[in-house]
Parts: structure tokens; sequence; C-alpha cells
């Protein structure tokens, strides 16, 4: 793929999923790579990934919640590979649970993680970004940040926080004339682990949930979602939808406003009766 070779990239939540294919696909483009996750035995698999094809690799274990270090972390890189050309904000977590009886605790988890860890990211980046003279921020949302469904208020809350985050400063870069891009993606089901590893609100089955995701909804590769969203970056595009189904939902939500809510009701409780 055109566009990264000679760029430093640095990806969160590297260990698994998307990220860990981010990363993958930037070293084969000629990227270097300043990978992180907590999941250390994950983060590991990347890094001898990366390694085996020749890539440029430094990895770090980092809770993307803990600010200073995240704004230590990105001093280290800088001096590590002498500049930082992208940062791809992709660490998350899922919740499942309604309003009416899900704990403070477990919002204010994905809201730290999912919402405040690409804030962190993005501040403790964006001046190395700058100085770079061709930077750009890639931050993950979701389809869930365009329309919300029942159960997910918690996941819903922190990525449309993101995408409001992340258009705001596009505009920003734009309108000061930094040599920033910046770029929203919006994914939908993906093949990764992000439904067995979520937390799940007292008296739901996480891995009945799990199964449902996997089987009915999870229909995009983490590699093809890779180069879907590296091919939005080449290009600069404001933002990305990720996989048919993410493309669908935006169109039905285009079209129908806020009427989208009664169909999502219809489509939830139909799904969980046909896995019943």
């Amino acid at each position: 793929m055109e566009g990264f070779a000679g760029k430093v990239a640095v990806v969160t939540g590297a260990g698994s999923g998307i990220g860990q294919a981010l990363a993958l696909e930037l070293g084969k483009s000629g990227a270097s790579l300043a990978i992180c996750d907590i999941d250390l035995e994950g983060l590991a698999q990347t890094e001898e990934k990366l390694k085996a094809i020749g890539a440029p690799v430094k990895a770090d274990r980092l809770d993307v919640t803990e600010r200073e270090a995240f704004l230590l972390y990105a001093d280290e890189v800088a001096e590590h590979f002498g500049k930082v050309n992208q940062i791809y904000n992709n660490a998350g977590i899922g919740h499942t649970g309604d309003v009416e009886v899900e704990q403070f605790k477990d919002i204010e988890r994905v809201m730290d993680v999912d919402f405040w860890g690409v804030v962190n990211g993005t501040k403790a980046f964006l001046p190395h970004l700058i100085a770079s003279g061709d930077g750009h921020v890639i931050n993950i949302s979701s389809i869930f940040g365009l329309f919300s469904v029942p159960g997910y208020s918690a996941y819903n809350s922190a990525k449309f926080a993101v995408r409001g985050y992340t258009e705001a400063l596009r505009q920003e870069m734009r309108l000061h004339g930094h040599p920033v891009g910046v770029t929203t993606v919006h994914p939908g089901g993906i093949k990764t682990a992000i439904a067995r590893n979520a937390t799940v609100a007292e008296g739901l089955d996480r891995d009945e949930l799990a199964q449902l995701f996997d089987k009915r909804l999870a229909n995009t590769s983490p590699k093809r979602a890779a180069k879907i969203i590296l091919q939005a970056v080449r290009k600069n595009n404001a933002r990305v939808l990720v996989g048919p189904d993410a493309k669908a939902l935006d169109l039905l939500v285009r079209i129908t406003g806020s009427g989208y809510q009664r169909v999502t009701e219809l489509f939830m409780s139909r799904l969980v009766r046909k896995d019943h």
C-alpha cells in the first residue's frame, strides 16, 4: 500500500483485532511501528510478526487511561524514532447492559478507555504530529457512533463522543493550517475478540452475547478492516465506514432520521428471539 513508507505510526490496542491488523499492514507498507497494549501476550505476538517482516518496531505495555504515562510514552516514541507521523487510537472495550441496571463504574470504565483513551492519545501525540510536517490522527469510533441501540448506552456514549471530538479536531487542524490530517473510523461488525472480552450487566450471559455477535454480526475480517482504514488515511478522508453493515446502517440513519430507533428496536428484539 502506498503512502506509508518512511512513516512512524503508533497503534494502541495492537495486541489483537484491528490494532494488530493495522500494525501488520503498516509494517508491510514500510512504516516503522510503535505498538502498545495492556495485553502483553498479544503485544508480543504482534511484535514478533512485525520483526518477521522486517519492520522496525517498539513495543510497550500501555494503559490508555493513564494520562501521565501516555504523555511520557509519546515523548519516548518521538525520541526513539526521531519523529512521529501517525497515531491510531484504536484501543477499546465493550459493555452490554440497560441503563436501568448497569453500574456507574461500568459506564465510567467504558468512557475512560473508549473516549478518554482517544483524548489522551490525541493530546499526547498532537505536538509531535504537527512537528513532523506530515501528521495524521486516526480515531476509532464505531457504527455505534452513528446510531444508538438498546443495551449499549455506555458504548454508544463513548463512540459518539469520539466522533464529535475527532470531527472538531479535523476542522481545527484545517482552520489553523496545521499539517495534520484527521480521520474518524466507523467499523461495523469486525471479527475480533471485543465481544468476548466485554463486560456485561448483572443477569446477562457474556458468552451467549459473544456468540450472538460472532455468529450474526461480525462480517468483516480485521485484515480487510485495516486495508479499508489505511486506504482512507492515504486519501485523508474525513471519515471511513468499514464493512457493508456500516454503510447500510449509515444510510438507514440518513434516510429515516430518528426513525431508525424503531427499526433497531425491532431488529434487536428479533435477533435475540432468533438466537434462542
